[in-house]
């Protein structure tokens, strides 16, 4: 297999992933983040068939910003639903990010022509920024856990 079919399997993985935990998540942010981090990996793959077809670009992403207003919507509503279960499931995705982002450094080092090497490299930002979308998705989901853990132990009036 090589290197552009092996992406395009990890991006299809990546895919079905984030649309499964999607499904889980009954948060309409959460999983409107989700199924733009889904759409995301179906564009990489996108991306990397057309590699194998000699045509090297990337366009940038604005999922960051497109995940900010949505953050900026669910932090308005009183009402969030996806708790402290889904984290272990945000934490696999930081996995996968990780693993696609150093697959696209390490085959970037290997690229036969500048453009690819910078269409990989491209790739492996996109990557990085989905684990940083996934931490604040973390601490977003922990706030309530930890807010409380603090009002309990650190706000204690002494008698």
């Amino acid at each position: 297999m090589d290197i552009y079919e092996y992406g395009m399997q990890m991006e299809q993985e990546s895919e079905k992933y984030y649309r499964d935990l999607a499904a889980k998540c009954p948060d309409t942010g959460l999983n409107t983040i989700l199924n733009m981090l889904a759409d995301e990996e179906v564009r990489h793959y996108k991306i990397l068939q057309s590699f194998k077809e000699q045509q090297c670009s990337v366009p940038e992403s604005d999922v960051l910003g497109r995940a900010r207003d949505v953050f900026a919507q669910m932090t308005r509503d009183a009402d969030f639903a996806c708790g402290g279960a889904q984290i272990t499931f945000y934490e696999e995705a930081q996995k996968i990010e990780r693993k696609s982002e150093e697959f696209y450094r390490a085959r970037a080092e290997e690229a036969e022509t500048e453009a690819q090497k910078q269409a990989l490299l491209t790739l492996a930002k996109a990557e990085n920024r989905h684990y940083f979308l996934l931490e604040n998705i973390i601490a977003f989901v922990q706030r309530p856990q930890r807010w409380l853990e603090d009002a309990e132990w650190n706000h204690l009036e002494e008698y």
